[in-house]
């Protein structure tokens, strides 16, 4: 094939375009003389069309044919071999004809795309002329609308534009002309008033309809009263003054003339008159000088129901009455509740809702004197402070002489022995020092008050409580009244340590006086005289107090008493009470053996009675609690908080603020529970101290006993069956009668064990007794039962079986009457 020169050099350029200069391994150079390397003419032309190539690829308009020529021209310059090699180093025919294949395939790429561009022109050009049809039409219709606008709508608008002004304006000068209408009557309405009371205040003295006219005149704006156009039109030749100065002077002189025909009608104790006058005020705009002067009006008649009271009451035997002071408080509180239940619907009416505060707060000023004055009088006459100095000086010797550690070496002392008087008569001498009947007396007179002001604290806060709060809360001028502080310091304190000191005593005087159940024995075929439970007299008298005391505390309806009283019941009990049981337990009744027999049948059964006491006095606590509380199920109380766990119990009633009452029910619930635990650990350690030292000791010998000669490896009966069959017979009437004996003597010997003991604890006691007695024959018997090993057969392995089954049985079912029932595993 012939190529000429010029195909050549398209060739030529067409490759350099595409293959980098970098990329392209230099040609051969040829070497001078002088070093140098000399190119020949042909690099020249080649660095030529390289230049003009690229500018060439610079003016190309379409910028991804460029990135796709320069992905050829990447393309090839792969050294693959299959890639054509650049025409200026083709050596053979094959290397051109490559070459100018894939120039060929370039071509054609670039001719397709070129067709493509020129089919997609068409499409553009038509959707061009589309939107010249379409512009020339909408030039036509915007036209046409203009047109429109010009020559039909100009004149509509106008003359709208016009109407609508036009309305404004009306709407303006209808406006001005009511609002001058309204003036204008609102000064006819205030000529009207101001001539109406003058009129009345004149000849007529109608108070009524003068304190009316001047309500209306009230109702009229300030600004017409103190308007121009008011002070040129009201005055009159009867009237010349202002209206605003004419009101003004009406005003104070009705007010000063209903003053003093208030003032004359509570001298005159006249009740009509007194609450017509007191209805006038609010009309001539002067409610808070008709609020003040009810409210000392209500305030002088208080005080003096009060003073009569306390007058009605001056001979020295009504005085001695242990309810008069806390009478003569509950009827002060029950006159102001009157008056503010009874005289609070008229306030609201007439001087609008909320007012009866204000007389509320002037009523408490005066609670806050005559409290103070009763109070006051109550503890100069009954000597509160003398008697909180003695209880103070009280030391308890009984109970501070019963936990001292008892002196050693001393025996019991003689009847009518000088120790003896000596501490009869220091006991005597404190109890002449402080008189528990009058601080008896003192405790319920002050429960009283304390109920009553709680009571009337409450009926305040519910008198001035939003109905939107969901909680009674008690107002600040009750919180912060003198009254309020003053029984804090003359009825609350002095009631928290006398009821400390009442409790405290009572529980030395039980013990002092403390007395045992009578002819209680250890054998049990001798009947017991008294009933179960077998307790001293002290439990009894105790519980008594400390119920009595709780409910004393609760009458009084006061958080702060239960908070302090339910913290000292809980302190005297766990350390008076169980540690004076304790101290008897340890020094005075614990069973010790003496010369290595058993302990004394007295000392056990004292023993057994404090055990009782203990016992005891946990379910009288529980009992006690659980009334007051008030839920028959502890999951009930414990799953409902707040107003629900109130309203199911009877502490809502007493404490109704706030969440008093669930507060109360934990204090009362956490005292019954800190009691139960000191008093079970006693408990527990006095059952072990029974089991060790009155039963343990005769488990082993009670086993022994009741295996004694008993065999359980019979003879074998060889291989013949009618020889079994035989012995079978003869050895099963046998060991029925060997196994009826170890269950026979070992029940014998368990009830003589037990049953005592049973008759005398209580139920509880006894069960948890039973309980550590049972574990500990248990394994003695597995021992027992070990120590057969090898010596036990077939047939004494049953027999083994029916002694073990009937030991069990016998075990479990031991139990009495007389400590609580019955007993079941």
């Amino acid at each position: 094939m012939d190529f000429s020169l010029e195909s050549l050099d398209y060739l030529n350029r067409d490759r350099l375009a595409m293959s980098p200069p970098a990329s392209t391994p230099p040609p051969a150079g040829v070497i001078g003389h002088s070093g140098q390397t000399t190119e020949p003419p042909t690099v020249k032309d080649r660095v030529q069309d390289n230049r003009h190539t690229n500018n060439t690829e610079l003016q190309t308009s379409d910028p991804r044919e460029k990135q796709q020529a320069n992905g050829q021209e990447n393309s090839t310059h792969n050294p693959d071999p299959e890639n054509p090699t650049d025409i200026y180093n083709a050596r053979t025919i094959a290397d051109i004809k490559a070459t100018l294949s894939h120039l060929h395939d370039r071509e054609a790429a670039v001719t397709a795309r070129l067709d493509a561009l020129i089919a997609s022109q068409k499409d553009f050009s038509r959707e061009l002329g589309r939107l010249d049809l379409l512009r020339a039409h909408l030039g036509s219709q915007a036209t046409t609308a203009r047109t429109i606008s010009h020559g039909m709508l100009a004149d509509a608008a106008s003359t709208a534009d016009r109407i609508s002004s036009a309305v404004k304006r009306l709407d303006l000068q209808q406006s001005r002309v009511k609002a001058t209408l309204d003036v204008v009557e609102q000064v006819v309405e205030l000529k009207a008033c101001v001539l109406g009371v003058a009129g009345s205040m004149g000849a007529s003295q109608d108070w009524e309809m003068a304190a009316s006219y001047m309500n209306r005149a009230s109702k009229i704006p300030e600004e017409v009263i103190h308007g121009d156009f008011a002070a040129e039109i009201v005055p009159t030749a009867e009237v010349p003054d202002p209206p605003s100065v004419t009101l003004e002077n009406a005003a104070e002189s009705l007010c000063g003339l209903f003053l003093r025909e208030f003032e004359r009608a509570v001298k005159d104790n006249n009740d009509a008159k007194i609450t017509r006058f007191f209805k006038l005020f609010p009309l001539i705009g002067r409610s808070a000088v008709g609020l003040d002067v009810y409210g000392r009006y209500v305030c002088q008649g208080v005080a003096a129901r009060a003073r009569a009271n306390l007058h009605a009451g001056a001979g020295a035997e009504q005085r001695k009455d242990g309810f008069f002071y806390a009478n003569a408080l509950t009827k002060l509180f029950e006159h102001i509740a009157q008056i503010v239940d009874g005289h609070g619907a008229l306030v609201e009416r007439h001087y609008g809702p909320g007012k009866m505060m204000r007389v509320v707060e002037r009523l408490q000023v005066e609670a806050d004197v005559q409290g103070g004055i009763i109070l006051e009088s109550w503890s100069d006459d009954r000597h509160v402070d003398r008697k909180l100095t003695d209880i103070k000086s009280y030391a308890f010797t009984f109970l501070v002489q019963s936990f001292l550690p008892a002196a050693r070496g001393m025996g019991t002392p003689r009847a009518n022995s000088p120790a003896t008087r000596d501490a009869a008569s220091q006991r005597s001498s404190e109890d002449e020092g402080v008189d528990m009947k009058e601080i008896d007396g003192l405790l319920n007179e002050m429960a009283v008050m304390l109920g009553r002001w709680s009571l009337y604290s409450r009926f305040l806060a519910d008198k001035c409580s939003n109905d939107n709060h969901e909680e009674l809360e008690l107002p600040d001028f009750i919180i912060q009244s003198a009254l309020c502080q003053k029984v804090s310091d003359r009825l609350i304190h002095p009631f928290n340590s006398m009821t400390t000191f009442f409790l405290r005593r009572s529980v030395e005087k039980a013990f002092q006086l403390d007395e045992g159940p009578p002819e209680l024995t250890l054998n049990r075929h001798q009947p017991l005289r008294a009933n179960p439970p077998h307790i001293t007299s002290a439990v009894d008298d105790i519980m008594y107090i400390v119920n009595k005391v709780l409910q004393q505390s609760l009458r009084t309806a006061q958080h702060a008493v239960m908070a302090s009283v339910t913290p000292s019941l809980a302190r005297v009990l766990g350390t008076d009470f169980i540690g004076m049981i304790q101290r008897k337990m340890r020094d005075e009744s614990y069973p010790r053996g003496t010369a290595g027999g058993p302990p004394p049948e007295a000392t056990v059964i004292a023993f057994l009675v404090l055990i009782n006491n203990l016992d005891v006095a946990i379910e009288y606590i529980q009992r006690i609690v659980k009334n007051h509380v008030g839920t028959t199920k502890p999951e009930i109380g414990s799953n409902r908080t707040g107003n629900a766990a109130a309203g199911e119990s009877p502490l809502a009633n007493l404490f109704p603020l706030d969440d008093e009452a669930e507060k109360v029910g934990n204090m009362l619930k956490s005292f019954s529970s800190s009691f139960e635990s000191k008093a079970q650990d006693l408990v527990n350690d006095g059952i072990q101290v029974v089991f060790n030292n009155v039963i343990k000791g005769h488990l082993r010998p009670i086993l022994a006993d009741s295996f004694r000669d008993i065999e359980y490896q019979p003879r074998d009966g060889g291989d013949d069956d009618d020889d079994e069959n035989g012995l079978a017979d003869g050895e099963g009437l046998m060991d029925e009668a060997e196994g009826s004996a170890v269950r026979h003597r070992f029940a014998t010997a368990w009830a003589d064990l037990l049953e005592p003991i049973a008759r005398i604890l209580s139920g509880r006691a006894f069960e948890r007794l039973l309980s550590v007695t049972v574990a500990a024959l248990a394994r003695l018997l597995e021992k027992r039962i070990w120590s057969y090993h090898g010596r036990v057969n077939a047939l004494g392995a049953t027999r083994l079986e029916r002694d073990v089954m009937g030991i069990v049985s016998a075990a479990v079912n031991v139990g009495g009457d007389g400590g609580g029932g019955s007993q079941r595993w």
